[in-house]
């Protein structure tokens, strides 16, 4: 078994060293509201891949779970999302602290992403994450070539209620995200998807938001 875990780390570590795994997310997100939305679908079906067919529909349970670390103020969070209303596995979600260059068109993150079993956040709470907040997110997820967006309308959780259409909308816009997730080195992802986003205007503006800085608004 200790061979196997070895090798499976330095597996890990040669992929990471080769930039063969891909660990960076690039991002860029926007919003629009309820009443224009639908522009902005006929538009990506019009510049996305696959135009002929409807675009792929999402309807997810998102949670983040958190850990208190003894040597960071910064704690360790995870994001685990499950589809609602269909078969299929968890997926969980780590995401490091955006780094926001103004040398760079968009903002980009350290990112891992694995598959995961129904057990898992009684796994974690077991390890001692306690729940940070949770969500609905229900939309529509697009593709141009190795670049995802998603428009993702957010509803609040009733207890008891999580696939009840009758949970509460958090706003009366929807999220429009653009993104792709890419090996470290790949600088020219950004300037793809700076492309890109510059054809979704007017309609939605696509920026690369400083969250840390927005938290410091009174």
């Amino acid at each position: 078994m200790s061979m196997g875990i070895s090798s499976a780390r330095e597996s890990l570590s040669l992929a990471l060293n080769n930039r063969f795994l891909p660990n960076l997310e690039y991002l860029l997100q926007g919003s629009i509201l309820d009443s224009a939305v639908e522009h902005l679908m006929h538009r990506l079906k019009g510049l996305c891949d696959n135009v002929d067919t409807s675009p792929e529909p999402f309807h997810d349970l998102e949670v983040c779970m958190s850990l208190r670390q003894a040597n960071s103020n910064q704690p360790l969070l995870l994001r685990v999302r499950r589809a609602l209303g269909r078969d299929a596995p968890f997926q969980m979600r780590y995401l490091g602290q955006p780094e926001v260059d103004i040398r760079r068109p968009t903002l980009v993150r350290s990112c891992m992403d694995c598959a995961c079993t129904n057990g898992i956040l009684d796994f974690l709470s077991e390890m001692g994450f306690r729940l940070e907040f949770e969500y609905i997110a229900k939309g529509y997820m697009f593709r141009k070539g190795r670049m995802k967006i998603t428009v993702s309308k957010l509803f609040k959780i009733v207890p008891g209620k999580q696939q009840d259409m009758a949970n509460e909308a958090i706003s009366q816009s929807y999220i429009v995200e653009l993104s792709v997730v890419a090996p470290t080195g790949q600088e020219n992802v950004g300037e793809e998807m700076r492309v890109f986003a510059e054809q979704l205007k007017p309609l939605v503006q696509l920026d690369k938001i400083d969250y840390k800085r927005l938290g410091n608004l009174p």
